[in-house]
C-alpha cells in the first residue's frame, strides 16, 4: 500500500524525532546510514518534508534537520499525505479507475477493510509514539 520512499519518509521522520528529543540535528547522510537509505532518496525527502513543514532544515555549519514538539506531536498520516497525496486511503487495492462498490475489483471488500484500517492506524498515531517504541527497544528502523 506505500511506496517505498514514503516508508523511508517515515523512518526518516522516526530518526529525526529521537535526535531533537535531546535538542540535536541530524545531515542526510547520518539519517541515510541510521535508516538504510539512500542518501540521494533522503535527500529529496526531507526536502520535501521541510517545505511541507513536517519537519524543520537549518543550513550552516550547526545546521541539519530536527523536528520541534510541535511536529513530534503530528499524526504520521501528514508523512503519508506529503509523499503519497491524500487520495492514498481512496485508491483500489488493483489500481483500478473505476472500482466502486457497485463495480468492485476481485478484493474490493477486503481491500477497502484493510485500507480504512490502514488509515485509521495513520491518523491516530503519533511520531512521538513511534520514537518512544523505538527509543525503548520495543520496535527497530531497520532489520
Amino acid at each position: 500500500m506505500l511506496s517505498l520512499t514514503c516508508k523511508t519518509a517515515i523512518k526518516a521522520v522516526i530518526y529525526l524525532s529521537s535526535k531533537s528529543e535531546s535538542g540535536e540535528k541530524a545531515n542526510i547522510k547520518e539519517i541515510s546510514n541510521r535508516i538504510n537509505g539512500s542518501e540521494h532518496t533522503v535527500g529529496k525527502i526531507l526536502q520535501l518534508l521541510a517545505r511541507k513543514n513536517i519537519i524543520n532544515s537549518l543550513k550552516g555549519p550547526s545546521g541539519g534537520f530536527y523536528l520541534s514538539g510541535e511536529q513530534q506531536e503530528q499524526p504520521i498520516i501528514n508523512i503519508v499525505e506529503a509523499i503519497e497525496g491524500d487520495g492514498i486511503f481512496k485508491e483500489c487495492g488493483l489500481g483500478l479507475s473505476k472500482c466502486s462498490a457497485s463495480h468492485p475489483c476481485p478484493i474490493h471488500d477486503e481491500y477497502k477493510i484493510a485500507r480504512e484500517l490502514m488509515e485509521k492506524i495513520f491518523r491516530e498515531r503519533k511520531v512521538r509514539e513511534l520514537c518512544n517504541s523505538v527509543t525503548n527497544g520495543l520496535a527497530y528502523l531497520i532489520g
